[in-house]
């Protein structure tokens, strides 16, 4: 494993080091990860931060003896120009803020809109600082952490490598507060149900992602072709490491032959209104987007438009296809019903029409 060939790399930091009492931005564990950036960019690699801490950045103004959901969101409001202002003192170059919420990434067209802006910022030398807007963003608008959320930007700029720094040395085999035999697992060639067993919960107290969101995140980023690893930032011998070509903490090995960058999108990006529950036996794999057609609902679950991106599941909760939907919920319901779909013509526009746009339509891997 060296870092030395990779061209981009997006690095994520976590609340934990940003604000480790939880209480107002400090450089205690930054300048090390400072350092590691200044010097990959001398060596000609560009770097993307993803960093957390606003609302922690901001608690010191607040009176926070009555939580809210309001008061969060003033203090991230506040607590995220002090986290601008302290990375750019420390990295002593040009800066640039990205603030963004789910909706952004499951437009297309902002989708490929921030992919731009990322570009551009590389192209001319300035450090784009990726973080959730969580001052306006509703909870289902939310990526909800920003493990996650690296992820998503490392694919859609095309990143080699994310990094992923927390307070633990990376996944353990079992969890290593509890267990002090619990071993740390270096390399992960592939992500499945034993690694999500081994993820565990949370570790910090501060942040909102614990390892459940790393796995998550890596799970995104290598199926794009991105390494992957996760490292302790509270060691600055673990930016020495990898600055080495050592591998510091857990690798998680990217795929050989990544999803296409359109279908991996609509798989790991955007996220379901919806779920449209269908006969199976009426659908013809091969003929996916012809074959899904009103005739085939047994139910839905939730509320969504049209344009709306819904998951397709068989009775047995199998899940079988990603897609926007070209009905709403409403209508589909409606469509649900055996003694409406009698009534209604055999060659009804409705019973035979595709459900599902053919539009960023991806077959899911459990299909």
């Amino acid at each position: 494993m060296s870092l030395n060939n990779k061209k981009r790399i997006v690095v994520k930091v976590g609340s934990s080091l940003i604000a480790p009492n939880g209480n107002g931005c400090s450089t205690h564990y930054l300048l090390a990860i400072a350092q590691f950036i200044i010097k990959c960019r001398a060596r000609g690699q560009q770097i993307v931060l993803v960093s957390s801490g606003s609302v922690a950045a901001g608690r010191k103004w607040f009176d926070t003896s009555e939580m809210t959901v309001t008061l969060k969101k003033a203090m991230s409001a506040a607590g995220q120009s002090d986290m601008m202002e302290m990375w750019e003192k420390l990295v002593d170059f040009p800066t640039a803020q990205l603030l963004l919420t789910n909706a952004d990434l499951c437009n297309r067209e902002r989708y490929l809109s921030i992919r731009d802006t990322l570009e551009a910022c590389l192209e001319h030398g300035v450090l784009p600082i990726v973080n959730e807007n969580d001052t306006v963003t509703a909870d289902h608008l939310k990526v909800g952490d920003n493990d996650n959320l690296s992820a998503m930007v490392a694919t859609s700029i095309n990143a080699d490598a994310l990094i992923m720094c927390t307070d633990v040395d990376g996944l353990f085999d079992s969890n290593p507060i509890k267990n002090k035999d619990a071993k740390l697992i270096q390399v992960v060639q592939e992500i499945d149900d034993a690694v999500y067993k081994m993820a565990g919960g949370a570790t910090s107290s501060t942040g909102t992602g614990g390892m459940q969101t790393k796995i998550e995140a890596a799970e995104k980023a290598t199926s794009h072709g991105i390494d992957t690893f996760i490292i302790n930032g509270h060691r600055s011998q673990a930016f020495e490491s990898l600055l080495a070509g050592e591998n510091p903490g857990t690798h998680f090995l990217a795929f050989e032959v990544p999803i296409p960058s359109a279908l991996h999108w609509m798989t790991h990006t955007v996220k379901a209104r919806g779920e449209v529950i269908v006969d199976e036996s009426e659908i013809d794999i091969n003929a996916m987007k012809d074959s899904i057609t009103g005739s085939s609902i047994l139910s839905v679950k939730g509320d969504f438009a049209v344009g709306d991106t819904i998951v397709l599941t068989n009775q047995d909760g199998k899940r079988i296809v990603k897609a926007k939907s070209n009905y709403s919920s409403c209508l589909l319901n409606y469509l649900a019903d055996e003694d409406i779909r009698e009534r209604l013509d055999e060659d009804s526009h409705l019973l035979n029409h595709s459900i599902i746009s053919q539009e960023h339509m991806a077959v899911l891997e459990d299909s």
